[in-house]
């Protein structure tokens, strides 16, 4: 079976660098790290599978209920466990972005239409989208946002706009807000205030991410039908979030200063980082999380959809970068990557500029 994401450093075992994952650049913060070695000489013990001090502890640090929470192995645990729960008839995506909806929605043979967000409006979603909503009749609607891999944002009004036309037309929605944490302008984008208004609304977030724990696998999600969440805690295996995940988790939500120096990188090494890309002649589409989707010029992409050359050119130098072509509405010649430090991206750069040398003087063979 093909390997589907990123991250995949097992297959490649000759990898030094990873920049086909989304996670923070800084590393797992070291409270996290000992409050998980902490919980290992806790670990004969079963963990609590309702996961309630980490609940509680999330809804004191968003301002929201904690019996509106529900935590899982990771977010994928709980999109799965969510479709499991509603076995929708029918669904709406759009494209590209984050495959996992649609694998969970096929897993119930769920129908599912999509709507193609368009390269020459730099992939944001627009009314397009609206009338496609407005004009069919769907169960579940999928919205991430951040979108992976575009880095698009849609604001707070117009994710409320898409809430209001699925309550009309009694559709859930579910808002994959697990890059939102890398904003800065988080609080005015973050559909959580939006929960109150609507109980066919979920908000999935994870610790992946922002906090580097993608092996510890953390997720949550917001809702306040208190029907669904107990359906969810229905069909989630009992044990999934180990004592471990949990005791992380909970020294995570303290790590101020961290998130703090995670934005701030971000915020400097960004725009270093699309300028370079530019100076190498990529177009780079202009997203705003800690990622970034970019593309060789048209007039080259025809032999890369045939074979991924640029991705084979770095991986050969050590560096790993995701290849976009297994997204619905992308094909060869498209690639994301992460923001790293600057001696990470400096090298990446390099690395990507030698790769393209390989690639117009045809020695790629």
């Amino acid at each position: 079976m093909e390997y589907q994401h990123g991250g995949d450093i097992y297959g490649n075992p000759q990898i030094e660098l990873d920049y086909s994952v989304n996670v923070s650049p800084l590393g797992l913060p070291e409270g996290v790290r000992e409050a998980a070695c902490r919980a290992i000489s806790e670990s004969s013990r079963y963990p609590d599978s309702l996961c309630r001090k980490l609940r509680w502890a999330l809804g004191r640090h968003y301002g929201l209920s904690w019996e509106w929470i529900v935590c899982g192995n990771g977010a994928a645990d709980l999109l799965f466990a969510l479709v499991n729960a509603k076995k929708p008839q029918r669904a709406l995506l759009f494209a590209p972005t984050f495959q996992e909806y649609e694998c969970a929605l096929r897993a119930v043979n769920c129908e599912i239409e999509v709507c193609f967000l368009q390269e020459e409006e730099q992939f944001v979603c627009g009314e397009a989208y609206f009338r496609q909503l407005e004009s069919q009749k769907y169960d579940m609607v999928f919205l991430c946002n951040p979108n992976n891999p575009t880095g698009t944002v849609m604001t707070r009004s117009q994710v409320q706009r898409v809430a209001k036309l699925c309550q009309k037309q009694q559709a859930f929605l579910v808002v994959d807000e697990c890059f939102c944490d890398f904003l800065q302008e988080e609080e005015e984008v973050t559909a959580l205030p939006l929960l109150e208004e609507f109980p066919n609304l979920l908000v999935l977030r994870a610790f992946t991410k922002l906090y580097a724990m993608a092996g510890l696998r953390l997720g949550y999600a917001f809702c306040r039908d208190a029907e669904l969440i107990e359906a969810l805690h229905r069909v989630r295996q009992p044990w999934s979030v180990s004592h471990i995940a949990q005791e992380a988790g909970l020294a995570a939500l303290k790590e101020k200063e961290y998130v703090r120096q995670v934005k701030d990188l971000l915020m400097q090494e960004k725009p270093f980082l699309e300028s370079g890309l530019r100076a190498l002649g990529f177009l780079v589409y202009s997203g705003r999380a800690n990622y970034i989707l970019f593309a060789l010029p048209k007039e080259k992409r025809e032999e890369e959809r045939k074979q991924p050359y640029l991705y084979e050119a770095m991986k050969e130098q050590g560096i790993l970068i995701r290849d976009c072509r297994n997204y619905r509405g992308l094909d060869g010649g498209y690639y994301r990557i992460c923001v790293g430090k600057r001696e990470d991206n400096q090298r990446v750069l390099a690395a990507l500029r030698k790769a393209l040398a390989s690639l117009d003087t045809g020695t790629k063979e």
